[in-house]
């Protein structure tokens, strides 16, 4: 029995922040649109108009205005990119029985066996345009036998297009693209390819397998797979369900509200060094208060996707402080980051949030390396020793 047909589709929102932007501030559409921080900062997203003049994500601001001095720089709809994504996200849901999340504004759809029902790149395409239509937002679609190969089907049709690479087509589609366009190649290992006769997939799927380990290692295994035209189908559909949490038991009851906002503050911490460490970002916390007589109350709230520690500790004190019946002494608090996506660095690229992120992840290793309190927050300092800490899945 011949094994079955994959059917992948990635969907990608086409400069997700600029699109976000230009539906708030129409005028700025066909102009050259950089959205990110100030002249310290560096470029989150920028439109194709501002693409023409050499920029890209991840540019130094300061650099990207001397290429074209005449761009427009905004950040104006920061809060509402959030807000898009999950209205994406729930359009998807609504129509499909399988998909990831792999990012704010990607994501993979296993469109597998639909193909007896219907056409499946009809159903591609008609899902592209609803979620146009309803957003506002342009996306542009790939579909192919494996994940990675919708992802650069994708790339090749935006923007705002769609192309699909049929079956037993890989082939014919990969082999004359340059090797920089496999996803995951950056410039130091396309000069290494490069600089073994390498330019195009066709002439990594026609290197011999350990020429390609012997160059590049278990990368070149990898990168000698996808030129043949295989990769993998598997989809991580678990983001929206999967959380990471940690609560605190206290030896003793308190109603000592300044104490309970302190060890809030570091449960937020723990847990958010435990998300980063996982490269996730999450979109929606919670914090659970359990009484002395082992009532349990829970207050969630979805935020910006984000895994700062001064971000979700405000978010935190607003819920505790909308949630604890002041006086009535406490047993346990815990705190829950769930709707987890891949870390986006475009998230991470606005006024000082590189800085703060590169910071908190600093803090991180140290802390892994000598030891969990090595550092801390000089405000979070106070006598604990009376407390004890049992970590646990909220429930």
């Amino acid at each position: 029995m011949s094994a079955p047909v994959h059917h992948i589709a990635h969907f990608d929102l086409d400069s997700f922040f600029v699109s976000v932007e230009i539906l708030h501030n129409p005028s700025l559409k066909g102009k050259p649109v950089l959205v990110g921080g100030g002249d310290r900062g560096v470029v989150a997203a920028c439109s194709y108009e501002a693409r023409k003049f050499g920029i890209h994500s991840a540019m130094p601001m300061k650099q990207a205005l001397q290429k074209c001095p005449s761009a427009i720089v905004t950040n104006a709809s920061r809060s509402q990119y959030s807000h898009y994504s999950r209205w994406v996200t729930e359009l998807i849901a609504e129509r499909v029985p399988v998909f990831e999340k792999a990012s704010i504004d990607e994501f993979y759809v296993d469109l597998t066996g639909m193909d007896r029902f219907f056409g499946v790149n009809s159903f591609a395409q008609e899902l592209r345009a609803h979620i146009t239509r309803t957003t506002g937002l342009p996306i542009s679609c790939g579909i192919a036998s494996a994940r990675f190969i919708a992802k650069m089907a994708t790339n090749e049709a935006k923007p705002n297009g769609f192309l699909a690479v049929p079956p037993g087509r890989e082939t014919a589609f990969l082999w004359p693209l340059p090797i920089d366009k496999i996803n995951g190649v950056g410039e130091h290992t396309a000069q290494l390819l490069r600089s073994k006769g390498l330019y195009r997939i066709e002439d990594i799927a026609k290197t011999p397998l350990e020429l390609m380990i012997a160059i590049a290692g278990k990368w070149g295994e990898s990168l000698w797979e996808k030129a043949q035209g295989r990769g993998s189908t598997t989809l991580i559909t678990d983001w929206e369900q999967k959380s990471i949490s940690h609560e605190k038991t206290f030896e003793k009851d308190s109603n000592d509200t300044e104490f309970l906002v302190q060890q809030l503050l570091e449960l937020v911490e723990e847990t958010a060094a435990d998300v980063r460490s996982d490269e996730k970002m999450s979109g929606c916390l919670t914090v659970k208060i359990k009484y002395h007589d082992f009532e349990v109350t829970s207050k969630q709230e979805t935020i910006d996707y984000t895994v700062l520690d001064d971000v979700l500790q405000a978010k935190a004190k607003k819920l505790f402080t909308e949630l604890y019946q002041k006086g009535r002494p406490v047993r346990l608090l815990g705190v829950r980051c769930s709707h987890l996506v891949p870390i986006s660095m475009q998230m991470s690229l606005f006024d000082q949030q590189v800085e703060k992120l590169q910071l908190y992840q600093a803090m991180d290793a140290l802390n892994d390396r000598f030891g969990k309190n090595t550092l801390t927050k000089a405000a979070h300092i106070r006598n604990t020793k009376d407390d004890k800490t049992e970590d646990a899945n909220l429930k």
